[in-house]
């Protein structure tokens, strides 16, 4: 066995036993990590409640053979304490984990997926956009090698310059982004919302966060969240129940 020393945010904790948790971390060089934190739920703990969702923690553990690691120390580096008690902002937060969750791999160094992760929940926490959650799951799929097309016809492929004036006009998730009026199916995109997908994918994300929301703000969050789900072959448990989805043809 080896002890070792990581920064890490909570993805998850489930119970075990009477008295310990399983945890489960996004670590910048450990990548996904699942290690069990004894006794966490007695009151003597010294863990407490540190080792939470959307937790930011140092932590010092051991490697064992089999898959799971043991928890020797914790401190909390951010507790994002402002997003886990708004109700308007806990379930975007919780969406992200999870997305994280099933992207993530165990034991692969994930630096670049930690820092967006951090990032986004930085966001979250001061900006209050309703794209922040949208916008990290359309950053994820390009990590992931999965970015939208946005920029051409996803179907024939003709660049957007040349479809002047209607441009792109719909979004289709089997084939991968947008399409033109001659190869359109999925779900209808407005102009507006077309346009922000562009800005989200295109460097001007800052910008974007700093705007207050307008009707194509909903559409983009719907297509972010469709898109992210169907990468990832299973629904977001975590978007807010009741949340308006466009599942139509055209």
């Amino acid at each position: 066995m080896s002890l070792y020393k990581e920064s890490g945010v909570v993805l998850r904790s489930m119970r075990l036993g009477e008295a310990d948790r399983i945890v489960t971390l996004l670590c910048a060089e450990n990548g996904k990590v699942r290690a069990v934190a004894k006794g966490v739920r007695k009151t003597t703990s010294r863990f407490g409640g540190r080792l939470e969702p959307l937790s930011h923690v140092a932590v010092q553990c051991w490697r064992g053979r089999g898959d799971l690691d043991v928890v020797t120390q914790v401190e909390v580096v951010h507790a994002f304490r402002h997003v886990r008690e708004d109700l308007d902002l806990i379930g975007p937060a919780l969406a992200m984990l999870e997305a994280v969750d099933q992207i993530a791999q165990e034991r692969d160094a994930a630096p670049q997926l930690f820092r967006m992760l951090l990032g986004a929940l930085s966001a979250l926490e001061t900006s209050r956009s309703p794209l922040v959650g949208p916008s990290f799951f359309l950053k994820l799929l390009v990590l992931d090698g999965s970015a939208p097309v946005v920029e051409a016809c996803a179907a024939c492929a003709r660049p957007a310059a040349e479809l002047a004036p209607d441009g792109l006009v719909a979004f289709d998730l089997a084939e991968g982004g947008m399409l033109c009026r001659s190869c359109r199916r999925g779900v209808a995109v407005s102009p507006a919302a077309w346009r922000l997908l562009r800005r989200i994918l295109g460097g001007d994300l800052a910008a974007v966060l700093s705007e207050e929301p307008d009707p194509a703000t909903g559409e983009v969050a719907m297509l972010a969240a469709g898109a992210i789900e169907y990468h990832l072959d299973r629904r977001l448990q975590s978007l807010r129940v009741g949340q308006p989805r466009r599942t139509g043809g055209l």
